[in-house]
């Protein structure tokens, strides 16, 4: 399964992508309840993510081409 571009609403301090809120998939929008785990590869930021509604999402920020991707690990 590959990542699929997606729209993410975040919180953004000093650097952009701090914090995501929210992600539109499949055209439904999934509030972000807990951000299980972040770290930064060379060109990107990730975010492992539990929605509300239960899903797994791993959310990818590229810093190069200034696009989110999203790969879900579990459906909510």
């Amino acid at each position: 399964m590959t990542d699929k571009p997606v729209k993410v609403v975040c919180y953004s301090g000093h650097p952009y992508a701090e914090r995501p809120a929210s992600l539109i998939w499949q055209g439904i929008e999934h509030r972000v309840k807990q951000i299980e785990k972040e770290w930064q590869e060379p060109g990107a930021r990730l975010f492992q993510v539990r929605s509300e509604d239960g899903g797994l999402f791993i959310l990818s920020y590229n810093e190069r081409g200034d696009e989110w991707s999203a790969f879900e690990l579990t459906k909510g």
